[in-house]
């Protein structure tokens, strides 16, 4: 996976993060599949939703092509 530079991050569209605020990135297939590991992860230590989580993974489904 690409490493993202802060200035690169900062010029993405608003449409390649799966949640608002720039958090999980989700432009590439390996962006996406880190972005499902890490919010599950999130979820788990209680630190996001349920309707978030779901978000990510919806959007990173996108991506990587799965249909749920």
């Amino acid at each position: 996976m690409a490493k993202l530079s802060t200035a690169t991050r900062d010029k993405m569209p608003a449409k390649d993060f799966a949640l608002p605020g720039g958090r999980y990135p989700v432009e590439d297939k390996k962006h996406a599949a880190n972005a499902k590991s890490r919010a599950s992860q999130q979820y788990n230590a209680g630190n996001l939703s349920a309707g978030q989580k779901a978000k990510v993974d919806a959007k990173a489904n996108k991506v990587l092509g799965k249909k749920k």
